[in-house]
Protein backbone atom coordinates (compact mmCIF):
# COMPACT_ATOMS: atom_id res chain seq x y z
CA UNK A 1 0.00 0.00 0.00
CA UNK A 2 1.76 3.22 -1.05
CA UNK A 3 2.21 6.06 1.86
CA UNK A 4 3.54 9.41 1.74
CA UNK A 5 4.05 11.83 4.27
CA UNK A 6 4.45 15.23 4.67
CA UNK A 7 5.39 17.89 7.40
CA UNK A 8 2.52 19.43 8.84
CA UNK A 9 1.49 22.65 11.18
CA UNK A 10 0.26 19.96 13.37
CA UNK A 11 2.96 17.87 13.08
CA UNK A 12 3.96 14.89 10.19
CA UNK A 13 0.84 13.06 8.66
CA UNK A 14 0.60 9.92 6.55
CA UNK A 15 -1.83 9.47 3.46
CA UNK A 16 -2.13 5.96 2.16
CA UNK A 17 -4.03 4.66 -1.05
CA UNK A 18 -5.49 1.70 -2.03
CA UNK A 19 -6.70 0.73 -5.99
CA UNK A 20 -6.24 4.71 -7.20
CA UNK A 21 -8.17 6.47 -3.77
CA UNK A 22 -6.84 7.52 -0.31
CA UNK A 23 -7.99 5.14 2.57
CA UNK A 24 -6.82 7.06 5.24
CA UNK A 25 -4.65 9.59 6.91
CA UNK A 26 -2.73 9.15 10.15
CA UNK A 27 -0.58 11.35 12.44
CA UNK A 28 3.06 10.49 12.57
CA UNK A 29 5.56 10.06 9.68
CA UNK A 30 5.13 6.46 7.78
CA UNK A 31 7.69 3.69 6.98
CA UNK A 32 7.10 3.63 3.52
CA UNK A 33 7.87 6.77 1.15
CA UNK A 34 6.11 6.05 -2.12
CA UNK A 35 5.14 9.21 -4.39
CA UNK A 36 2.55 8.23 -6.62
CA UNK A 37 0.47 10.89 -8.29
CA UNK A 38 -2.08 10.65 -5.96
CA UNK A 39 -0.36 10.86 -2.76
CA UNK A 40 1.78 13.94 -4.82
CA UNK A 41 -1.71 15.78 -5.45
CA UNK A 42 -3.31 14.93 -2.09
CA UNK A 43 0.05 16.61 -0.65
CA UNK A 44 -0.23 19.54 -2.66
CA UNK A 45 -3.89 19.78 -1.60
CA UNK A 46 -2.78 19.74 2.07
CA UNK A 47 -0.11 22.29 2.00
CA UNK A 48 -2.58 24.40 -0.16
CA UNK A 49 -5.19 24.04 2.58
CA UNK A 50 -2.51 24.73 5.74
CA UNK A 51 -1.93 27.71 3.64
CA UNK A 52 -5.50 29.00 2.75
CA UNK A 53 -8.12 26.57 3.64
CA UNK A 54 -10.72 28.89 2.07
CA UNK A 55 -9.06 29.12 -1.43
CA UNK A 56 -8.34 25.20 -1.51
CA UNK A 57 -11.93 24.09 -1.48
CA UNK A 58 -13.23 20.90 -0.43
CA UNK A 59 -10.91 17.85 -1.35
CA UNK A 60 -11.01 16.89 -5.01
CA UNK A 61 -9.91 13.86 -4.68
CA UNK A 62 -10.94 10.50 -4.62
CA UNK A 63 -11.54 8.97 -1.21
CA UNK A 64 -12.57 5.27 0.04
CA UNK A 65 -12.38 4.89 3.98
CA UNK A 66 -13.02 1.59 5.34
CA UNK A 67 -16.24 1.57 7.23
CA UNK A 68 -19.87 0.05 7.82
CA UNK A 69 -22.32 1.61 5.54
CA UNK A 70 -23.67 3.79 8.66
CA UNK A 71 -19.97 5.56 8.95
CA UNK A 72 -20.00 5.80 5.53
CA UNK A 73 -23.53 7.51 5.64
CA UNK A 74 -21.92 10.15 8.04
CA UNK A 75 -18.40 10.95 6.56
CA UNK A 76 -20.32 11.93 3.45
CA UNK A 77 -21.67 14.09 5.20
CA UNK A 78 -19.31 15.87 6.82
CA UNK A 79 -17.83 16.79 3.63
CA UNK A 80 -20.75 18.53 2.94
CA UNK A 81 -20.23 21.07 5.85
CA UNK A 82 -18.58 24.13 4.56
CA UNK A 83 -14.93 25.31 5.59
CA UNK A 84 -15.42 27.92 8.28
CA UNK A 85 -18.74 26.15 9.23
CA UNK A 86 -19.31 24.26 12.04
CA UNK A 87 -22.32 21.51 13.25
CA UNK A 88 -23.43 19.82 16.46
CA UNK A 89 -23.38 15.60 16.80
CA UNK A 90 -27.40 16.23 17.80
CA UNK A 91 -27.89 18.43 14.12
CA UNK A 92 -26.31 15.91 12.41
CA UNK A 93 -28.10 13.02 14.02
CA UNK A 94 -31.11 14.79 12.87
CA UNK A 95 -29.96 14.97 9.37
CA UNK A 96 -28.67 11.51 8.70
CA UNK A 97 -30.71 9.48 11.60
CA UNK A 98 -29.98 8.22 14.72
CA UNK A 99 -28.32 9.36 17.83
CA UNK A 100 -25.93 11.80 18.54
CA UNK A 101 -23.63 9.29 20.40
CA UNK A 102 -23.76 7.09 17.46
CA UNK A 103 -23.11 10.12 14.82
CA UNK A 104 -19.82 10.91 17.88
CA UNK A 105 -18.57 7.09 17.41
CA UNK A 106 -18.74 7.37 13.59
CA UNK A 107 -17.01 10.93 13.53
CA UNK A 108 -14.65 9.57 16.16
CA UNK A 109 -13.71 6.74 13.57
CA UNK A 110 -13.11 8.79 10.56
CA UNK A 111 -9.74 7.15 9.09
CA UNK A 112 -9.24 10.11 7.12
CA UNK A 113 -9.53 13.25 9.04
CA UNK A 114 -8.83 17.21 7.68
CA UNK A 115 -10.05 15.49 4.35
CA UNK A 116 -12.94 13.93 5.89
CA UNK A 117 -13.42 17.44 8.03
CA UNK A 118 -14.47 15.62 11.16
CA UNK A 119 -13.14 18.40 13.24
CA UNK A 120 -16.30 20.42 12.10
CA UNK A 121 -18.84 19.00 14.11
CA UNK A 122 -18.73 20.33 17.91
CA UNK A 123 -20.85 19.77 20.74
CA UNK A 124 -23.94 21.32 22.03
CA UNK A 125 -21.83 22.88 24.90
CA UNK A 126 -18.43 21.95 24.05
CA UNK A 127 -15.94 20.68 21.48
CA UNK A 128 -16.35 17.04 21.92
CA UNK A 129 -13.32 14.38 20.99
CA UNK A 130 -10.71 14.51 18.74
CA UNK A 131 -8.76 11.86 17.34
CA UNK A 132 -5.08 14.10 15.72
CA UNK A 133 -2.01 13.54 18.26
CA UNK A 134 -2.90 16.80 20.20
CA UNK A 135 -6.84 15.60 20.74
CA UNK A 136 -8.97 18.71 21.25
CA UNK A 137 -6.07 21.29 20.80
CA UNK A 138 -5.66 20.40 17.20
CA UNK A 139 -9.34 20.41 16.29
CA UNK A 140 -9.59 24.26 18.03
CA UNK A 141 -6.36 25.04 15.66
CA UNK A 142 -8.10 23.39 12.40
CA UNK A 143 -11.28 25.43 13.38
CA UNK A 144 -9.78 28.41 14.02
CA UNK A 145 -7.43 27.68 10.86
CA UNK A 146 -10.71 27.72 8.60
CA UNK A 147 -12.37 31.02 10.75
CA UNK A 148 -14.64 28.95 12.49
CA UNK A 149 -17.02 30.12 15.40
CA UNK A 150 -17.06 27.13 17.92
CA UNK A 151 -17.64 26.53 21.58
CA UNK A 152 -15.01 27.72 24.36
CA UNK A 153 -11.90 25.99 24.65
CA UNK A 154 -9.31 26.92 27.60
Amino acid sequence: MPQLSLHSPLGPITLSEEDGKIISLDWGWGRDQTETPLLCQAREWLDNWFDDPESAGSFPLPLDPYGTAYQKKIWAALQEIPVGETTTYGELAEKIGGSPQSVGQAVGRNPIPILIPCHRVVGASGLGGYSGDGGVDDKAWLLRLEGAKFPHHS
